[in-house]
């Protein structure tokens, strides 16, 4: 099933026919940087690409819009883990991190806002 991204000012969104439930991405533009603050995608859909679908809509809209990304949150991070080839979109300082290490502390920072 092929599953159409939309946006707003301040989230990319996918819904779905069968919840109410979306799944998005939160981000935020301050000059010439994008800030991917948070991605959710609800329990069922998980492991089908739908948070790889989002982040590549929003790096297409950066490349269109000649922004720099700084990913904040996890999945945001682990995308650019796992394409390397993206990185040159993102801010000097994020090109030039060891993004697993950052990835990890992304992680250990959500999972205690989850607790708290």
């Amino acid at each position: 099933m092929s599953y159409r991204v939309k946006r707003t000012k301040s989230v990319f969104y996918i819904s779905f026919p069968d919840i109410s439930e979306k799944a998005f991405l939160r981000y935020r533009i301050q000059g010439d940087r994008m800030y991917l603050d948070a991605t959710y995608t609800p329990p069922q859909y998980r492991g089908k690409g739908i948070g790889r679908m989002l982040v590549e809509a929003a790096i297409r809209y950066a490349e269109e819009n000649g922004l720099k990304i700084v990913p904040k949150c996890s999945y945001a991070i682990y995308y650019f883990v796992k394409h390397p080839e993206k990185r040159k979109l993102l801010t000097p300082e994020y090109q030039n991190t060891n993004l697993e290490e950052l990835f990890h502390r992304a992680l250990e920072e959500e999972k205690k806002r989850e607790h708290s």
